[in-house]
């Protein structure tokens, strides 16, 4: 078994250190997006049109998609280190997507699903889940990533099970909302 990398992490159990890392970046996360929705900028203050940000969002969605399909590829094929590359990838793209997210909703309103009904049910399905698995899936990306980095890969597969199939839902559902109220921007 090659050496454990020095991460600056807890390796021996999930202890408090990494605990405390996770739920404060859970929190730091659930309150940046809570306050780009209750507190509002003036969007006079970029130079661009705020519009092209949900199309980014669905790319960087797309791509977080791609990068996780590439890396369970990766995995099954005993391929590690480029495993690792690709789930590296996803992380960025997920943090890339976070800053073009609260970027456009701290600086413009939500746009208003304007559909027919059958479709306005696939939508809010859509977005309810997407919204309450988002959630859910920022401390269970960061457990995984923290148990994969400290080479506890018993620990990291059992919740590797999980979190693989929910980011992907996460990733390709968020992707649905955007091609679904686009037309509404």
């Amino acid at each position: 078994m090659p050496p454990v990398p020095d991460h600056g992490l807890e390796v021996t159990g999930f202890g408090r250190v990494t605990g405390r890392w996770v739920l404060l970046a859970t929190l730091a996360v659930y309150a940046l997006v809570g306050a780009a929705f209750f507190l509002k900028g003036e969007p006079g203050q970029v130079g661009f049109d705020l519009r092209l940000l949900p199309r980014t969002n669905a790319v960087l969605n797309s791509l977080t998609t791609v990068f996780l399909l590439a890396a369970f590829v990766a995995i099954r094929r005993k391929r590690i280190s480029l495993h690792r590359r690709f789930i590296y990838a996803a992380f960025t793209t997920t943090g890339l997507f976070l800053v073009t997210y609260l970027t456009y909703h701290f600086l413009s309103e939500s746009a208003r699903f304007g559909g027919g009904s059958r479709m306005a049910a696939v939508y809010y399905f859509l977005l309810i889940t997407h919204v309450v698995l988002a959630m859910g899936i920022v401390p269970l990306a960061l457990v995984t990533f923290l148990r994969g980095i400290t080479n506890r890969v018993a620990q990291h597969r059992a919740i590797a099970r999980w979190t693989m199939p929910l980011w992907l839902y996460v990733s390709v559902s968020g992707v649905l909302v955007y091609l679904l109220i686009s037309p509404y921007y």
